[in-house]
């Protein structure tokens, strides 16, 4: 079973930074550095697109999807919540009659 290669995030915009402020060809930095062209390009676009938040890596999310994962999970919570009291409702209302 093959294991895929992580790269950490310094070696990611180093790697972008060789494309993009020094001029050499996303090919050759692909050959220089032993990865994909295409993982290199995919690299290049996503640094563009949000330099800030670009690589976040090592189970680190962007902020929008830490927002969105803790808003599935306290909606899970509550939902968990409902029906416990959906249940406790439907209990105290059968010793009631």
């Amino acid at each position: 079973m093959v294991t895929r290669r992580q790269f950490s995030r310094e070696f990611k915009i180093e790697a972008v930074k060789l494309v993009t402020e020094r001029g050499v060809a996303a090919s050759q930095v692909a050959r220089d550095l032993d990865v994909h062209e295409n993982v290199l390009r995919k690299w290049v676009r996503e640094q563009r697109k949000d330099p800030q938040q670009a690589f976040p890596g090592n189970g680190q999310m962007k902020p929008e999807l830490a927002e969105i994962a803790r808003l599935k999970k306290e909606n899970a919570k509550l939902r968990m919540e409902r029906d416990i009291l959906k249940k406790a409702a439907a209990y105290f209302a059968k010793e009631s009659m």
